[in-house]
């Protein structure tokens, strides 16, 4: 299931940086801007699977994941 996130992007100067809206932490830059939007996907997908590998540790046991949405 593909989730849509919001990017704040911004150029500065030479670089491009931006910012992911719904996942703190979640940054980049680039030279070009559809180099930072892949520079943010990339960042994105980490943060995400670190985030499922954290929450799955963190249960103890059996457990069940269950899709939730805002």
């Amino acid at each position: 299931m593909a989730t849509n996130y919001s990017a704040v992007i911004q150029h500065r100067g030479k670089w491009w940086i931006g910012w992911v809206e719904e996942v703190p932490g979640v940054n980049s830059q680039g030279k070009t801007r559809r180099e930072l939007l892949e520079n943010l996907r990339d960042a994105l997908d980490e943060a995400l699977e670190m985030n499922r590998s954290e929450a799955r540790a963190a249960a103890k046991g059996d457990y069940e994941e269950v899709g939730i949405s805002a």
